[in-house]
């Protein structure tokens, strides 16, 4: 697999496509979500993918403060490919979001809104619960925080 963590600005139209085409597969198809997958959002992040010699295998995107929470940077649109469910990719994944985040703005509190049956994906590298359970766009998500120190049971 290779990593690949770019702006908006310098991904190659292709990577773009091949990104929000699996965002839709996913997120609007697979999940039947009709809510609005281009949020205006991603121009200011920064993406973080693996390919392999099939296209893009795992995706999540950086926001900065401000944008999803007010005071931290926030991990989201975080998925991994059908084909690689179950393979630790989405943990490497996530691994790497958290190395970018901190390498953008230091060691801070990250912020996520996770589907209720993902909490534990992210539990695994320290997020912990700080809401109750509520509906975004028709489906059961959790606010998580990892804190500053990386959590109690990050890996």
């Amino acid at each position: 697999m290779d990593l690949h963590i770019k702006k908006l600005q310098e991904m190659t139209p292709d990577e773009l496509y091949d990104i929000m085409k699996l965002r839709v597969d996913v997120f609007v198809v697979e999940q039947e979500c009709l809510a609005p997958e281009l949020d205006g959002r991603d121009k200011d992040a920064i993406h973080v993918w693996f390919t392999d010699e099939e296209g893009v295998q795992a995706y999540l995107r950086v926001l900065a403060p401000g944008v999803e929470h007010p005071e931290y940077p926030a991990i989201g649109r975080v998925l991994t490919s059908k084909k690689t469910r179950g393979t630790g990719l989405g943990g490497r994944l996530l691994a790497e979001g958290v190395c970018v985040t901190e390498e953008v703005y230091g060691k801070v509190p990250i912020y996520l809104e996770a589907q209720v049956y993902a909490a534990g994906y992210y539990g695994k590298q320290g997020f912990e619960i700080v809401s109750d359970e509520f509906i975004l766009d028709g489906i059961p998500h959790y606010k998580m925080v990892r804190p500053a120190d990386g959590g109690a049971h990050a890996v």
